[in-house]
This record gives C-alpha cells, sequence and structure tokens, in this order.
C-alpha cells in the first residue's frame, strides 16, 4: 500500500484511486481490444472449458470408484455424452424443426388475424367515442410484420449456415476439452504459478466458485423450467409447446432471460388468439415463479450474491465486449470480482485496526 506522509488513511485512499482509476480504465480499453483481436481464439477456449468444465464433476464422480482411472472416467463421460446427444439429435431436433417451420408458415396469418382485430377494436371504439386510434398501428402491423418474417427466415438460414462451417472450430473445442479434461489441473497450476503466492489459492478457489456457482444455480433453473414448461403447454394443447417450452428455458440461463422470453413467446401466442396469448403467460408465469422462489433457492440457495443492478450492467457490458459468450460470461465474472475486492477491502480493514 502507497504511504503519502501528512495525509489521513482516508485522505492517502482518495489519491491512491484516483491515480488507480483511470489505469483500470486504460487496461480495460486494452483489454477490449485484445479479445475483439483475438475473439475466436478466445471463443474457443471460453467453451471448451465452460464443456470441461460440465464434463468435470460426472468425472470425477466416476473417479470415486477404485477401479476407474482418470481416462476410463473421460472415455466413459465422453461417450455417454455423444449418446445422449445423438439421441436428442434423432428425436428432438427434426420435431423442433417442424415446429419451427409450421411457426414460420403461420406467423403472416397470425399477423392478419391480429391486425382484423385491432380494426375491430378500433371500430368499437369509435363506436363509442373512445379517444383512441388503433387504424394506423393495425396498418403498420400488416405491413412491417411481413418484412420482420423474411428477417426472421433469413437469420434462422444463417445460423445453420455458420453452423454447418463451424465444424472445425466445434473439433477444436472438442479437442481442448478433452485435454482439459484429461490434463486441466496442470495447466491450472502452470497459470496461477504467475499470481502472488499470498492471492494464489484465493484467486483460484474464488474463480471456481463464482463459475460453479453460477452455472449450477442457472443450469439447474433452466432445465426444470423447460421441462415443466413443456410438459404444461403439451398438457394444455398449446400450439408449438416444445418449441416455446424449449426457447423459455434456454433462455432461462441467462439472468432475467426467462421472464423476457415469457412475455415475447406470450405477445406471439397472443397474434393467434388473444386468450391464447393470455394463457400462455398465465401458464408460463406460474410456473417460472414456482421455480424460480419456491422450488430453486431450496435446492441451490443464494448463488452470486450480486446485486440485479450490477447483474444487468454486467450483462450490457458483456455483450458488448463479447457478444453471446461474454453474457455467459458477465455474471460470474462480475461475481467473482466482487469476491476479490471484498477481500481486499477485508485486509485493508485489519491492516488499518
Amino acid at each position: 500500500m502507497i504511504k503519502l506522509k501528512g495525509l489521513p488513511p482516508k485522505g492517502q485512499q482518495v489519491i491512491v484511486w484516483g491515480l488507480a482509476l483511470p489505469l483500470m480504465v486504460l487496461n480495460g480499453w486494452v483489454l477490449t481490444l485484445i479479445i475483439d483481436y483475438f475473439q475466436a481464439p478466445i471463443r474457443i477456449f471460453v467453451i471448451a472449458n465452460l464443456i470441461a468444465f460440465i464434463l468435470g464433476y460426472p468425472v470425477r464422480w466416476l473417479q470415486r470408484h477404485p477401479r476407474i482411472q482418470l481416462l476410463q472416467a473421460v472415455i466413459l463421460v465422453l461417450s455417454v455424452a455423444f449418446i445422449l446427444l445423438g439421441l436428442i439429435a434423432i428425436t428432438v431436433i427434426p420435431l423442433l424443426a417442424t415446429q419451427i417451420n409450421q411457426l414460420l408458415q403461420s406467423l403472416p396469418q397470425w399477423g392478419a388475424s391480429s391486425s382484423h382485430h385491432l380494426k375491430a377494436l378500433h371500430d368499437w371504439s369509435v363506436q363509442w367515442q373512445l379517444p383512441t386510434d388503433l387504424s394506423q398501428l393495425a396498418n403498420k402491423l400488416s405491413e412491417k410484420l411481413p418484412e420482420q418474417l423474411q428477417s426472421i427466415v433469413g437469420q434462422v438460414l444463417g445460423f445453420f449456415i455458420g453452423a454447418a462451417g463451424g465444424i472445425f472450430e466445434a473439433g477444436l473445442i472438442i479437442i481442448i476439452a478433452v485435454y482439459l479434461l484429461l490434463r486441466g489441473k496442470s495447466f491450472w497450476d502452470g497459470i496461477f504459478q504467475w499470481f502472488p503466492r499470498p492471492w494464489r489459492h484465493r484467486i483460484r478457489q474464488s474463480l471456481r466458485r463464482s463459475f460453479q456457482n453460477y452455472y449450477i444455480g442457472q443450469a439447474t433453473v433452466a432445465t426444470l423450467l423447460g421441462l415443466s414448461l413443456i410438459l404444461t403447454f403439451i398438457l394444455f394443447n398449446i400450439p408449438f409447446g416444445l418449441l416455446f417450452g424449449l426457447v423459455i428455458g434456454l433462455m432461462a440461463l441467462f439472468p432475467f432471460g426467462g421472464g423476457v422470453s415469457i412475455i415475447i413467446i406470450s405477445f406471439l401466442a397472443t397474434l393467434n388468439s388473444f386468450w391464447l396469448g393470455i394463457k400462455v403467460f398465465i401458464i408460463a408465469t406460474i410456473i417460472d415463479q414456482l421455480v424460480e422462489n419456491a422450488i430453486a433457492p431450496r435446492l441451490l440457495g443464494k448463488f452470486t450474491g450480486v446485486h440485479p443492478v450490477w447483474v444487468l450492467l454486467s450483462l450490457l457490458i458483456g455483450a458488448k465486449v463479447a457478444g453471446v459468450l461474454g453474457v455467459l460470461i458477465a455474471v460470474p465474472c462480475t461475481s467473482f470480482v466482487k469476491e476479490m475486492l471484498d477481500g481486499l477491502q477485508n485486509s485493508d480493514d485489519l491492516v488499518n485496526s
């Protein structure tokens, strides 16, 4: 800690932080340039680490058996993972593709139906001399919706074309993930040796705890929410129940993603039928509240300990810096930074006392 003679401790802290903040901003700007320049290898490395992090749990569980070695556990886990992915590709993906195609074909009719309902509501308001004008909204809806549909179709096609062109990248991700499963400990030991010895263990434990708590929590909530919604939508004969439930479940992997996706999907269902949209919104909201407020806290507890405002800011910054990948790692990185800053503050308090 820098000591400035003739100043009280609080004045010294103000000056130190006044000098440190511009350097932190400059370092952050340089870091964004580096991330942008090396975006592809960083994306491959981070995704491979996430896969190795997730598959590491069953690998360590299998290693508890005295007869199962590390290589055998990795091969067994990878085999089961590929079998499950194959089963999903054979059973779920064709149904999902069919529902996506049917939804894209139905959206123009839904738009025309919603425009007709808005015009009828406008005529009713004119009849009762209410100060509303819904005719312009109905006209804009009927004009803009086809353009938006073409954009959606283009994005879907672009996604599949990009996925077909990313086979080499996917292969690299799998190879790196396998190496991290086999020799990840020695790899991270070499990296953390560069940190100061008093902070080495604390940084490693905090980083692991932040990512572990976040991904376990979000994955559990997303899985429970997605499966519950799919089963409930099918039970209540909701159109495109598999697609709607899967989208909400996937969006629940991100903070606030479940609520936003429920609103969007309820609006889409409202284009077909007002009461269908209300039905989807009520069912999805009830299940979402049950999972996030009743079931998930009992199973998981409180994980990140980050204020919701900081969560939103971290998501915006992550999306700006690294896109979807930045959104995925923004919250655990923020939790890690918060925990380290709390540790610094506690250590400073102990020194000053």
